[in-house]
C-alpha cells in the first residue's frame, strides 16, 4: 500500500474545508493535482473517502473514520520530529540521577527541582544507591550523575560539592547520654553501634572511622542496616547508638534524642560526580547547572543548638 504523509494531509485539508478550490488554494498545488491525490487514495484504500456533487463534497463515513485516525498519524509524526529536535539540543530525554541517604535527605530535593524548572523537557529518573554501587554504574554507564559521599578522587570522574553536613550521635530515649547537651567521641568508646553494612557504607566509614581512632576506639557495630531508616529504627529499639548527619535526623520519628558531637570540626561532604568525558547533553546540561546556580551549595545548616 503506497500511502505517505502527503496523502494524510492533503486529504485532512480537503476535510477541513469540504471544497477542492479551496484545499488546493491552502495546499498550494493545483486542483487537478488535489483530485489526483485523493483519487490514488482511495484506491489505495479502495473506499470513498467524500460524496462529490456538482453542489456539495462531504465526508462518508469511512472519511470520517480515516480523519480522525489520519490526524493522530500526523500529530504523532509531528511530535517525534519535534522530540528528536529537543533530544538533539538536549532538551529532551532522560538524565539517570543516583543519590545517597544523605543527598536526598538535604540539597538534593531543591536542585531537582530547580533542574526541571529550567529544562522541563529533560526527564530525571533517581535510583538510591551508595556511594561505590554508584560509581561503578558510572563507569558501567548506567548512571548519568552521582550524589555520593565525597570526596572523589578516583580517576575517570569529575566531582562538585553540594552540601556539608555535621555528624550528631542518636541515641534512644533513656540512654544514659540522653540528658546530655553534647557528646564527645571518647564519650562513645563503650557503645554498641547500629550501622550499614561495612562494604556499603565505606566511604561513610572513610570519614567517621579515623575520627573515632584518634579518640582511641573503634565503633563496635552489633547490628546493621541497609539503609538510614533502618538504622534510626534499630536505635529507637533500643539495639545500639548510631553516627549519622544533622540532616538524617531531620527524618527521624519519635524515640531518638540527637546529640552534637563536640570534637568533630569537619564536616562530612556530599559531591555531585559525574564521568569526566563523553557526557551525554543532558548530563551537560546539569553539569551547567550546577556550576551556574549559586543556590547549589547548600551548607549544612545548624539544626542542633
Amino acid at each position: 500500500m503506497k500511502i505517505g504523509l502527503r496523502h494524510i494531509r492533503y486529504f485532512l485539508v480537503l476535510a477541513e474545508d469540504l471544497n477542492f478550490r479551496r484545499a488546493s488554494e491552502h495546499l498550494h498545488i493545483s486542483q487537478p493535482a488535489l483530485t489526483r491525490t485523493i483519487q490514488h487514495l482511495e484506491a489505495e484504500l479502495q473506499v470513498t473517502l467524500f460524496d462529490r456533487s456538482q453542489n456539495f463534497v462531504r465526508l462518508t463515513d469511512a472519511g470520517r473514520a480515516f480523519r480522525e485516525g489520519g490526524q493522530r498519524v500526523l500529530n504523532g509524526v509531528e511530535a517525534t520530529i519535534d522530540l528528536t529536535r529537543r533530544v538533539s539540543i538536549g532538551e529532551a530525554g532522560a538524565l539517570r540521577v543516583g543519590y545517597t541517604d544523605f543527598a536526598i535527605a538535604d540539597a538534593l530535593p531543591e536542585l531537582l527541582k530547580q533542574f526541571h524548572q529550567r529544562h522541563p523537557g529533560i526527564t530525571v529518573r533517581p535510583h538510591h544507591g551508595v556511594t561505590a554501587a554508584q560509581l561503578q554504574q558510572l563507569r558501567d554507564d548506567k548512571l548519568d550523575i552521582g550524589f555520593v559521599t565525597g570526596p572523589v578522587r578516583q580517576p575517570g570522574f569529575r566531582s562538585r560539592v553540594v552540601q556539608t553536613d555535621r555528624p550528631i550521635c542518636i541515641v534512644p530515649e533513656g540512654h544514659r547520654l540522653a540528658s546530655r547537651s553534647s557528646v564527645e567521641l571518647a564519650d562513645l568508646a563503650e557503645e554498641d553501634f547500629v550501622h550499614g553494612p561495612t562494604e556499603a557504607w565505606a566511604h561513610f566509614y572513610d570519614y567517621l572511622f579515623p575520627h573515632c581512632r584518634k579518640a582511641g576506639f573503634q565503633p563496635r557495630i552489633v547490628q546493621e542496616a541497609f539503609n538510614s531508616v533502618g538504622i534510626l529504627g534499630l536505635v529507637s529499639c533500643g539495639m545500639g547508638i548510631t553516627i549519622l548527619t544533622e540532616s538524617i535526623y531531620d527524618f527521624a520519628t519519635g524515640g531518638l534524642v540527637p546529640l552534637p558531637i563536640s570534637d568533630i570540626d569537619d564536616v562530612m561532604v556530599t559531591e555531585a560526580v559525574w564521568a569526566s568525558e563523553n557526557l551525554r547533553l543532558p548530563t551537560q546540561h546539569f553539569v551547567d547547572f550546577l556550576e551556574q546556580s549559586d543556590s547549589h551549595r547548600l551548607q549544612g545548616a545548624q539544626r542542633l543548638k
